[in-house]
């Protein structure tokens, strides 16, 4: 009988787990959005590159980032260097990249 409370517990459990993770997904996928925005928005960006953590972007006019945003965003980190921002975002940074080489 503590058998099929345990099997229903942990399917309730696995439920809800499901649930969340598809909620992040679409908050994710809006953060996303969102910091194309912060970075000029799509036309001003040339070029991405991923590495690790970072996230590196090449920008046609990097005074139209708002770089107090993108750290507001979640970033851990924001520099810039000429046309460029290295964006310390941890996993994201490869699910960025992605995301914007399918926007263009």
């Amino acid at each position: 009988m503590n058998y099929i409370q345990y099997i229903i517990i942990g399917v309730v459990l696995l439920i809800i787990l499901l649930a969340v993770l598809k909620a992040n997904k679409k908050d994710a996928s809006l953060d996303l959005n969102r910091l194309v925005e912060l970075l000029g928005g799509k036309e001003n960006i040339i070029d991405t590159k991923s590495n690790l953590s970072r996230f590196i972007v090449t920008l046609n006019d990097v005074s139209k980032a708002n770089k107090e945003g993108i750290h507001n965003l979640g970033a851990k980190g924001v520099v810039e260097i000429d046309n460029q921002l290295k964006i310390i975002l941890g996993p994201e940074s490869k699910q960025l990249k992605k995301y914007i080489d399918d926007l263009k």
